[in-house]
């Protein structure tokens, strides 16, 4: 969808919906990789730093998901990854295959529960709406993991539609 529309998949899913989509990168840092982060991205315990960034989805001026995206260090080092919320023409993921990681698989883990008072306010859910939670890990063409974001989503306000080649 990148490369054909120039869009990425939410940008395109809120056109299409006839909003306005915007993101806001709030904060970039270098961290300590969490042990769930370290084990997806297969880090080793010696150098387990990771670049977290956080990103808030609108459409329109609706909060609609939060999404926490973690970079190894030895990827982001050096490289706008891990200092500017302007990722420049391909957006993030362009500046994951200018480091040699070109996006090829992605597992996706899916649940769903009750906001937390901190995500009720901030993401102005109603009462009674649960959020989904989404562990994205992009692996690259040599089937290495390089990246992990969760998404908290508003259930009211999101959906999820996949596509899936299953092979025999």
């Amino acid at each position: 969808m990148r490369s054909e529309t120039g869009l990425s998949p939410f940008r395109a899913e809120v056109e299409k919906q006839g909003k306005t989509a915007r993101v806001d990168c709030t904060s970039i840092e270098r961290v300590p990789a969490p042990e769930e982060i370290a084990e997806r991205l297969d880090l080793p315990a010696d150098d387990n730093t990771v670049v977290r960034r956080e990103n808030w989805y609108f459409a329109d001026e609706d909060p609609v998901q939060v999404g926490i995206t973690y970079i190894p260090w030895a990827i982001a080092e050096g490289t706008v990854l891990a200092t500017s919320a302007n990722m420049g023409k391909g957006s993030l993921y362009g500046r994951f295959e200018d480091q040699g990681h070109r996006i090829t698989w992605i597992r996706e883990e899916i649940g769903s529960r009750m906001p937390t008072p901190e995500e009720t306010e901030r993401l102005q859910i109603p009462a009674g709406v649960p959020v989904i939670d989404v562990i994205h890990t992009g692996i690259d063409q040599d089937e290495q993991p390089f990246e992990v974001t969760t998404f908290t989503m508003r259930a009211d306000l999101n959906g999820l539609d996949y596509r899936i080649h299953i092979e025999d």
